[in-house]
C-alpha cells in the first residue's frame, strides 16, 4: 500500500535534500506545505486530506483535526515538544505520536549557555551602545563562581547542568523526579523550588508543559529571586509571566532576562523596550546540523512506523 505523507514544516529540507530523498526513494506519496507559514487547524485539514502520516512542526492537532483526517495513523514530530497535540484524543483513535528528543539537546544547551554569557558579560548591551555611537563600558560578571539553578532535569536540563559544572559554576537543580544515577556522577545540589529561587544568581528554565504539576514563574516566584538575578527561558513561553517579568526588570529587582520562547508568537510585547533583555525568535534548536538530523530522524520514524523500507541517500 502506497502511503500518503504530509509534511507541514514550511522550510522542510532547506539545509539538505537528504530527508526529502529518503521519502522519495522509499516510494511514498509526498505533499508539502505550500502556504509557507505555520498552519492552523483548517489548513491542516485542507492540505492533509487523505494523509496516512504527518511529519509535523508545532502546529495544533486537536479533536477537530482528528475528526477530519480519518486516515491519519501517525504524527512524526520534527522536534521534541508534543504539547500542541491532544495526546488523549490521539491515543483514543490509535494515532501514534513520535518525536526526535535527542537531537535538540545540544543546540538548546548551547543556546542557553550563550544567553547566560550574553547577559553576564553585557554583550548585547554594549553592542547596542556602540551601534548608537557611544563608547561606554559597564563591568559584567564571571560565570565561574556564580550560582546557577536549573529547573527541569530532563535531557536538556542535564546537559546544561553538565556544561555549567565544567565551567566552574555552582549548579543547583530541581525536578519532580531526579535521575539518581546521573546525579551521582555530577556535582549538582538538589533543592526544592522555593529554596532554589532564593539561592541562585542565574535561573535556567527547562520544563515541559503538561496539565499536571506544570511549573510557572510568576510574580510571587520572581519576588523570591535574589536582587539582580537573571532568568533564561529556552523551554516554553507559557511557563513564564511576561508582564511580571517586565515589572521586575523595570523595578530593578531582576538584573536581566533572555527569552527564546513566548506565550504568544511572534512576540511584540513590552520586553523589547528594555536594554537588559535578550530576545530571540524561537531559534534554540535552529542550527543547520541539528535541523538536518531532526528532519532525517522524523522521516525515519514515520517510515519505520509504516514498515516502509528505505535506504539512506548518503550510504
Amino acid at each position: 500500500m502506497r502511503r500518503n505523507i504530509f509534511i507541514t514544516l514550511q522550510s522542510f529540507a532547506e539545509y539538505s535534500d537528504v530527508p526529502l530523498l529518503l521519502l522519495k526513494n522509499a516510494g511514498v506519496s509526498i505533499r508539502l506545505n505550500t502556504r509557507k507559514h505555520r498552519l492552523n487547524q483548517s489548513e491542516i485539514i485542507e492540505l492533509g486530506e487523505d494523509s496516512d502520516g504527518i511529519i509535523a512542526g508545532v502546529e495544533p492537532y486537536d479533536k477537530m483535526v482528528f475528526n477530519k483526517l480519518l486516515r491519519l495513523k501517525c504524527i512524526s514530530r520534527c522536534g521534541v515538544g508534543i504539547d500542541s497535540i491532544d495526546l488523549k484524543e490521539a491515543e483514543r483513535r490509535g494515532i501514534a505520536i513520535l518525536n526526535t528528543p535527542d537531537v535538540v539537546v545540544q543546540p538548546v544547551a548551547e543556546m542557553t549557555i550563550a544567553m547566560i554569557f550574553n547577559l553576564l558579560r553585557l554583550l548585547t548591551y554594549h553592542t547596542n551602545l556602540l551601534k548608537s555611537g557611544e563608547w561606554r563600558k559597564r563591568a559584567g560578571h564571571l560565570l565561574k563562581g556564580r550560582k546557577v539553578g536549573v529547573v527541569g532535569l530532563g535531557r536538556i536540563g542535564k546537559r546544561v547542568a553538565e556544561i555549567l559544572g565544567s565551567l566552574n559554576a555552582y549548579v543547583y537543580g530541581c525536578d519532580l523526579k531526579v535521575d539518581s544515577e546521573w546525579l551521582a556522577g555530577n556535582n549538582i545540589k538538589i533543592l526544592s523550588i522555593s529554596e532554589l529561587l532564593c539561592e541562585v544568581d542565574v535561573l535556567c528554565l527547562h520544563v515541559s508543559v503538561s496539565t499536571d504539576n506544570t511549573f510557572f514563574l510568576g510574580k510571587k516566584e520572581m519576588a523570591q529571586l535574589k536582587k539582580g538575578a537573571i532568568i533564561i527561558n529556552t523551554s516554553r513561553g507559557q511557563i513564564l509571566d511576561e508582564g511580571a517579568l517586565y515589572e521586575s526588570l523595570v523595578s530593578g529587582h531582576l538584573g536581566g532576562a533572555a527569552l527564546d520562547v513566548f506565550g504568544e508568537e511572534p512576540y511584540s510585547g513590552q520586553l523589547v523596550e528594555l536594554d537588559n533583555v535578550v530576545l530571540t525568535p524561537h531559534i534554540s534548536t535552529l542550527t543547520k546540523e541539528s535541523r538536518i538530523e531532526m528532519e532525517t530522524q522524523a522521516v525515519e520514524n514515520i517510515l519505520e512506523y509504516f514498515d516502509v523500507p528505505y535506504e539512506c541517500p548518503l550510504s
